[in-house]
């Protein structure tokens, strides 16, 4: 039971990751790239630059999106497989 729960941890909490990035990412020129938003400031102007455009807003919610899959699994698969117990 442990490891279905990991499990759905695991899958529901990447699945929030993407679907915060395909809500949170998007500009009028198409989605931020992947670097943007992992790679830390290389200096201060370059962390000025991603502050004006709100890049760590949208990398904020894109996580939070992530805990929420994530908590959504936990919850899911407690739930759910809560009742199921075998015999040994």
């Amino acid at each position: 039971m442990l490891r279905r729960i990991i499990l759905a941890i695991l899958v529901l909490g990447a699945a929030g990751l993407v679907v915060g990035y395909l809500i949170f990412a998007r500009t009028p020129h198409g989605y931020l790239s992947l670097k943007s938003l992992v790679a830390p400031a290389k200096n201060v102007l370059d962390d000025l630059v991603k502050n004006v455009r709100g890049i760590p807003q949208i990398r904020q919610s894109i996580l939070i999106c992530g805990a929420v899959g994530g908590g959504i699994g936990l919850v899911g698969a407690a739930v759910l497989g809560g009742g199921r117990r075998r015999r040994r």
